[in-house]
């Protein structure tokens, strides 16, 4: 069973699973999937006067037990069913990375970049801190994240979530082709 468990799982199963929690959230309880609202959900529940916080937080509490079973479900694959082989990248795509500089494939990101010597360059703090924070900026301001506009918004057929969808897909595209070239 561990070893089932502590391989990749092939996108038609993996891709259908997440698919449809989406229509079972929705005609099930009448709820909509998504993470990154749970930040305002937390920031709720402390006394504030601030009016964007100032929401019926107990009824998102479902979206932060799904939260925290993912910290748990992370927590426990981390511990328990790390694979120790180096990330599986074609050959092709090592060699257009090593062209960028980065040589390194023993994770799911190279530790030249994402670690603690990492964030104390320049290059790396804009890549960690100012990147962080343009995600986070970007999904409050488009009303939800990546996965959230693409899984849950494009399923319930909302337009505000295609053009999402475009622009963080564009907005990927032009910050690996010429971005991040420079930065690494």
């Amino acid at each position: 069973m561990i070893d089932f468990l502590s391989q990749p799982w092939p996108w038609y199963v993996a891709g259908p699973l997440i698919g449809l929690t989406v229509p079972v959230l929705l005609l099930l309880g009448g709820k909509q999937f998504g993470i990154s609202d749970n930040l305002r959900t937390m920031c709720a529940i402390l006394p504030t006067k601030v009016s964007f916080f100032q929401i019926d937080w107990r009824a998102n509490a479902w979206n932060l037990t799904i939260s925290a079973g993912i910290l748990i479900g992370a927590f426990l694959a981390t511990l328990f069913l790390a694979n120790p082989d180096p990330i599986a990248l074609s050959s092709a795509t090592q060699a257009d990375l090593a062209l960028l500089g980065v040589t390194e494939f023993n994770g799911y990101a190279p530790e030249q970049f994402f670690s603690w010597e990492g964030l104390l360059s320049l290059n790396g703090f804009i890549l960690i801190v100012v990147g962080g924070f343009l995600v986070g900026f970007g999904a409050r301001y488009a009303g939800g994240c990546t996965s959230g506009h693409a899984i849950s918004g494009l399923a319930d057929l909302q337009p505000a979530s295609l053009i999402a969808v475009l622009g963080f897909f564009a907005g990927g595209l032009l910050v690996t082709h010429l971005l991040l070239p420079i930065l690494l």
